[in-house]
């Protein structure tokens, strides 16, 4: 019998800390991947520029949408990245966007003005290429909840051979448009007809090379757009109601709870300072009570005095 309660005890004791375990283990786990889980989510092969993009032509770009302790000091924080990757800033629009406000009366004059707003800000960021990857790890460490991030990685490679091609065949048109107005007669019609189509050639040709430009700092320069924003504010504010002071003007019922209310206020105040008074109330009785007891004696005294 003894050995089957040494059994059964060791059985619970064991069962016990196999259950502890497990749940030490799984808060652990939670809490490391608490840590790491918003710099995994920002961090994306899309945004990171191999060896193999020798061949290829990408435009990298980055959406992210996320909450901040502050958006104020997140905004200073992400600027001063953005120059220290050797980015620029391109646009940010930081302010307040009221969600409602209410307003309290709370005396004839006063009123309470809450206000509950929200601190957001849009901000645009173009950092070179290579450093794409890293600006958004550095970001990431301010994210206090991630909405979205979206990162994009476009080949443009065709597009810019397109162009150069177009450059190609329009300056040789261009020159063949040239030769024949120079060879031709002057014949003013012809002459301005000819002029016309080697502007429009020419123009063909600015155009396609102002695109490979474009799209050529696109590729060295990445474009990450940020979207954000914090907790919900309070704010409170006493103001003056000048809109109907007399709308609070108390009735005669109210007036007449106020005065007893007041009364009773002094009736209160009257007892605790008599409360506060004991000691010398009695000193007061107990003087008159020898008085009243040695009364005949202290009138001998004094007579016998006169």
């Amino acid at each position: 019998m003894k050995t089957i309660r040494i059994f059964l005890l060791s059985g619970i004791i064991i069962s016990l800390f196999g259950c502890g375990a497990p749940n030490r283990e799984e808060k652990s786990e939670s809490a490391s991947f608490n840590d790491t889980t918003t710099a995994a989510y920002i961090s994306s092969s899309a945004a990171m520029e191999t060896n193999k993009d020798s061949d290829r032509k990408f435009i990298r770009t980055a959406d992210l949408k996320f909450k901040v302790k502050n958006v104020i000091k997140a905004t200073y924080t992400i600027e001063d990245i953005t120059v220290q990757q050797g980015g620029f800033v391109t646009f940010t629009s930081l302010n307040s966007q009221v969600d409602n406000v209410v307003n309290t009366p709370i005396s004839e004059d006063s009123i309470l003005e809450t206000t509950y707003f929200s601190v957001i800000n849009t901000i645009t960021i173009r950092v070179p290429n290579t450093r794409l990857d890293t600006t958004l790890k550095l970001i990431s460490q301010h994210i206090d909840y991630l909405d979205y991030r979206i990162i994009k990685a476009e080949d443009i490679a065709l597009q810019l051979l397109s162009n150069n091609l177009t450059q190609k065949r329009v300056a040789k048109s261009e020159q063949r448009i040239s030769n024949a107005i120079d060879n031709r007669g002057k014949k003013l019609k012809e002459t301005t007809t000819a002029e016309e189509l080697l502007i429009n050639k020419q123009e063909q040709a600015d155009n396609a090379k102002i695109s490979n430009l474009s799209l050529t700092d696109q590729v060295n320069f990445s474009t990450i757009s940020l979207y954000l924003y914090q907790r919900q504010t309070i704010r409170r504010e006493l103001i003056a109601n000048n809109i109907n002071i007399d709308a609070y003007e108390p009735g005669f019922g109210k007036k007449m709870l106020e005065a007893l209310k007041k009364g009773w206020n002094i009736l209160e105040t009257l007892f605790l300072f008599l409360c506060s008074m004991w000691s010398l109330i009695i000193v007061g009785i107990i003087a008159y009570l020898l008085y009243k007891k040695y009364k005949s004696e202290l009138r001998k005294y004094i007579s016998t005095k006169k």
